[in-house]
């Protein structure tokens, strides 16, 4: 378990997470950080879910900045595939049977009445919450789907935003899609790390992804740096007043500390 969350059920505990694989094994110019890459690809860890619960794909991106001022950005879809191995399904049915063992032990300790009967050391209004307890809060191996959270990251040198996050979209459909993609996944992986270049600066590239073709555009010398993050969801996310304190801030030459979940 990651971090101090035993309290929590199991299923909105956090776990610990590692990096299962990454393509192209060590760049000179830029050496892999697997400790920096896999926290920032889920900074609250691995995480479970069952059928009931809300499994969309999310989409977000992370900033590597280095002793030397370089820069490195990471773009992230997080999804949720379904657990196979038995042997992981049967340890988060023990770790509720313990969870659920404990919540009944507090709500008997929390009660006023004698240990001669424990039957009655539960009144009404307990009774009632520890049956809502364990009916929205278990885990059934026989009745439930366990799924894991899982994410596949593109790490480039500049923050071409959308072309990523178009791209590892396509590349989730084909993964999950009943039909098979036109050619094999390794193909599309070896085409966007070896064939595709970077635009040359002014300049749009175009290629393909997995089923549509995807443009990157990459600002001139004399142009404003590459921004590729939409307006519009900073707007959503903090708000006109928000938004205009944080620019006069920025005019002000404040230091501005954004904190969110």
């Amino acid at each position: 378990v990651a971090g101090e969350n035993f309290d929590q059920s199991p299923l909105r505990r956090t776990f610990k997470s590692k990096v299962l694989a990454h393509y192209p094994q060590n760049i000179e110019w830029n050496p892999f950080d697997q400790d920096a890459v896999n926290m920032l690809c889920m900074p609250k860890g691995l995480s479970f879910r069952t059928q009931a619960d809300n499994r969309d794909p999310q989409l977000h991106s992370f900033l590597i900045t280095r002793e030397d001022g370089s820069r490195t950005y990471g773009f992230v879809l997080t999804f949720y595939e379904e657990v196979t191995s038995k042997q992981i399904c049967t340890a988060m049915q023990t770790l509720y049977q313990m969870h659920n063992a404990e919540q009944y032990s507090s709500v008997c300790a929390s009660s006023s009445c004698s240990m001669d009967s424990l039957a009655s050391s539960i009144d009404e209004g307990d009774a009632t919450s520890l049956a809502k307890l364990q009916r929205y809060n278990s885990y059934d191996i026989g009745r439930d789907t366990l799924y894991v959270s899982k994410c596949i990251c593109l790490i480039t040198p500049l923050p071409f935003m959308q072309a990523c996050k178009k791209f590892l979209i396509q590349l989730y459909k084909a993964v999950t899609s009943q039909q098979p993609p036109p050619l094999p996944l390794e193909s599309y992986i070896h085409n966007i790390l070896y064939e595709v270049p970077l635009p040359p600066p002014g300049r749009s590239l175009k290629f393909y992804g997995v089923y549509e073709p995807i443009i990157c555009q990459r600002p001139g010398p004399n142009e404003l740096p590459l921004s590729d993050y939409p307006l519009r969801e900073v707007f959503e996310l903090l708000g006109l007043e928000n938004l205009v304190q944080v620019f006069t801030c920025v005019l002000l030459e404040m230091q501005i500390l954004l904190y969110s979940q």
